[in-house]
């Protein structure tokens, strides 16, 4: 692991005042997809370093390649951290997020996504995109849990450069699965509701 990686995620959290709480759920070496609220271009970082140590190198931040492939740094932050990377200009019927996020997890890997797609102002969770459905679809051995993260995008602000050193709640709460005849829509609003949810606990 890069000599950045401990240093940033150590710094990452400082900054936060990052607490993590497991709600009817404990960290685990077995396959995950955690999914979360977004509000800002810390959470993936946050969240990952909130992780314990064990964990950390078994799980995988999704993100999209336009933002962090701009420059040296932030293409030198994601490969330190070994973020997996998805165009968003080069989506196909054959090629995927979905198909290269399980590819690239292989029986090892957990990921980290935001299911919303994209920041939100942060008051409230946005409604969700399919790609997690179709995650539990094609896999539904993977855990997936949900995580809501709160006064991350008072840390760093959309269109700030500097973060702002707050204190933040991070809330880990227990595995949902795709359930066996749940349509797409049924399913996307049982997971963005066990993300609100973890809010009110």
């Amino acid at each position: 692991m890069a000599v950045t990686v401990p240093f940033l995620a150590g710094l990452a959290k400082l900054l936060s005042g990052a607490t993590v709480r497991w709600i009817d759920c404990q960290p685990d070496t077995c396959q995950r997809v955690y999914f979360a609220n977004h509000t800002s271009h810390l959470d993936a970082l946050v969240l990952w370093a909130s992780l314990p140590r064990d964990l950390q190198p078994l799980t995988r931040p999704v993100a999209a390649k336009d933002y962090w492939d701009r420059g040296p740094i932030r293409r030198h932050l994601a490969k330190s951290f070994n973020v997996m990377l998805i165009d968003r200009t080069k989506v196909k019927v054959h090629q995927s997020p979905v198909e290269m996020m399980i590819r690239e997890m292989g029986d090892r890997y957990s990921l980290i996504v935001f299911p919303e797609g994209g920041r939100n102002s942060g008051e409230e969770v946005g409604e969700f995109k399919s790609g997690l459905y179709y995650l539990g679809k094609k896999r539904p051995d993977l855990e997936l849990v949900p995580v809501h993260m709160e006064n991350l995008n008072r840390v760093l602000p959309r269109g700030e450069v500097l973060p702002v050193p707050l204190l933040s709640c991070i809330s880990i709460g227990a595995p949902i699965w795709l359930e066996a005849g749940e349509s797409k829509a049924e399913f996307l609003h049982r997971a963005r509701d066990a993300v609100c949810r973890l809010r009110d606990v």
